[in-house]
């Protein structure tokens, strides 16, 4: 298998590779994106333009050698999730996008789709939950939108976003998540497990190496390599309104849209964790369910 690709995907597409037309056209795109553009800093006094090659393989979670050789006209197999997470990296537009796989003999169907909002409806079942906190998440774990109780059960976080990244780069995780070295195996293995997934191998790659650089636990669980999907173990949290409560959990697909999920907490009729999240929902006002805005697409 050539290096960069992502386990499971990719070398059976049978197709033609323009790589001389591919390599130019990555070069001519990498030479448009500033450093800035995506989130980078770079001495002023550098006179590259664009991005280095070793830049766009960072974002992309790829070697610099296999970027390399692409550009080069060097690599003739190049997986969709590889071109999805250089495109990502470059900042391409759809119609780049699409370019970009027809220049390397992929049909348009293996380009990962743009994310949609949930659907109005769905949303609005999460409001008639008022008394069970409910989310909707992605392969990648961010959230897509929740209900107000699930609003208050992570209001003890500044930002709602991604349960990962949550997880790994929030200070208030390690007291919120009584039992947090379990909450951070789960949150990896479940990345380990979305990498497989062309539609989500490129926005995983991103994110972890946003997370591989900023936490050294969650590089030492990555480097495990554990593979796994939702569980329905219960989760103990530590509020700072209504103290530790245990809730269990499940994980519904959503139907007609991939790789997303409904997550639906609870607690046993009657008990003292159901009473808490009574408390819970009494102690904050109770909006609309929230579609969460992404950090990034």
């Amino acid at each position: 298998m050539s290096q960069g690709l992502v386990p499971g995907i990719g070398g059976f597409y049978g197709r033609d590779v323009n790589t001389s037309a591919l390599g130019t056209f990555l070069k001519a795109r990498r030479a448009h994106v500033r450093p800035d553009d995506v989130g980078l800093t770079r001495d002023t006094r550098a006179r590259v333009p664009g991005l280095r090659r070793e830049e766009v393989s960072t974002l992309a979670g790829i070697s610099v050698d296999y970027y390399a050789r692409l550009e080069q006209g060097r690599e003739r197999s190049p997986s969709p999730s590889v071109l999805n997470a250089i495109g990502s990296a470059l900042c391409l537009d759809a119609d780049q996008r699409g370019h970009l796989f027809r220049l390397a003999g992929l049909a348009p169907s293996a380009l990962a789709p743009l994310p949609d909002p949930p659907d109005r409806s769905l949303l609005d079942l999460l409001d008639t939950w008022s008394h069970t906190p409910a989310l909707i998440i992605n392969r990648r774990l961010d959230i897509l939108a929740y209900n107000a109780l699930a609003g208050a059960l992570y209001a003890d976080f500044s930002r709602i976003d991604n349960l990962a990244r949550m997880t790994f780069l929030a200070p208030v995780a390690t007291a919120f998540y009584i039992r947090w070295d379990r909450a951070a195996e789960a949150c990896v293995a479940n990345l380990r497990l979305a990498m497989g997934h062309i539609d989500s191998a490129d926005a995983v790659r991103r994110l972890v190496v946003e997370l591989s650089h900023a936490s050294s636990p969650f590089r030492e669980l990555w480097a495990r390599h554990d593979v796994r999907g939702k569980t329905q173990e219960s989760k103990a949290f530590r509020h700072r309104g209504v103290g530790d409560l245990e809730l269990r959990h499940h994980a519904f697909d959503v139907t007609g849209s991939p790789g997303r999920q409904l997550i639906v907490y609870h607690a046993e009729p009657g008990s003292a964790n159901a009473e808490k999240l009574q408390l819970l929902a009494s102690l904050h006002v109770t909006p609309p369910a929230t579609v969460a805005e992404p950090r990034e697409r």
